[in-house]
């Protein structure tokens, strides 16, 4: 069953991809999407919350996506390879979701895990890998770049862009197994995590469901963690989002925040909610 908020989340979010799709590619773009003006702005230093010694999570140097999106800043990977050194790290590779679109990048919800590892002592580090407007076979012609270091968990948040574009199902699970292989051949030992993500009836009610399933039968056959709902109680509720109605506000990347938490938690050593 598709969630209703979901849906009115999802419908918009079709209509604004329709848009950005109009404007001009970014420079060596292949599918002519544009890049994100976000995830151009360099790493702050610091927590925009007044929390102490918190450092947000990091982004790493970026090349230029194929996919026409913009990077992030390269300064951020090389502080910190030099300030944090071996830490165990956990890498989010995701969309503009993940990127933190239209909040700071203190309030987008890797750098709200970050606050919370470092508020229980542990000594993790987060990079962000966003990257808004991919789709998976993006995310897939990034991954070879992002794993450096001792990546200890991945959390993959990619094919939402695929289903609102009606792409087939077959080229989405064949990019999502890619990316899966890919990180076990860089480490068998790294976990991985899958977040779930859901597409508007109005693709028909098969392809809903089916695309749905795509995220829960992945994790199931290759005994993936899995976030059954990236956006549970977020997509859809207007307090939540920002005005174009369909990424998540400061307070919505809080509630995004604790729905990874609940999964990630156990696998940082914490015993802490």
């Amino acid at each position: 069953m598709i969630h209703g908020g979901a849906t009115l989340f999802l419908l918009v979010a079709c209509t604004a991809d329709a848009r950005r799709s109009q404007r001009p590619a970014a420079r060596g773009s292949s599918d002519g999407m544009p890049g994100s003006p976000r995830s151009e702005r360099p790493a702050a230093r610091g927590s925009s919350d007044g929390m102490p010694g918190s450092p947000r999570s990091e982004r790493p140097a970026a090349r230029g996506s194929s996919d026409g999106t913009h990077g992030a800043d390269p300064r951020a990977s090389d502080l910190s390879s030099r300030s944090r050194g071996a830490a165990p790290t956990i890498l989010f590779l995701g969309t503009s979701l993940t990127a933190g679109l239209g909040v700071d990048l203190a309030e987008a919800y890797p750098a709200l895990i970050q606050r919370r590892l470092d508020s229980l002592g542990l000594g993790w580090r987060v990079v962000n890998g966003g990257l808004s407007g991919e789709t998976s076979a993006g995310a897939l012609r990034r991954l070879d770049w992002l794993l450096q270091g001792p990546i200890r968990v991945l959390v993959i948040e990619t094919g939402a862009n695929d289903g609102l574009r009606g792409q087939g199902l077959d080229s989405t699970r064949a990019n999502l197994d890619a990316i899966v292989a890919r990180a076990r051949a860089y480490d068998s030992t790294m976990t991985i995590v899958l977040a779930g993500m859901e597409v508007p009836p109005n693709l028909g009610p098969r392809y809903a469901t089916r695309f749905r399933q795509l995220f829960s039968d992945l994790a199931r056959r290759e005994r993936l963690a899995l976030i059954p709902f990236l956006l549970e109680g977020v997509g859809g509720v207007d307090s939540l989002n920002q005005a174009d109605g369909i990424h998540p506000n400061s307070a919505g990347h809080r509630i995004v925040a604790e729905n990874v938490w609940r999964v990630i938690r156990p696998l940082t050593g914490s015993t802490n909610n």
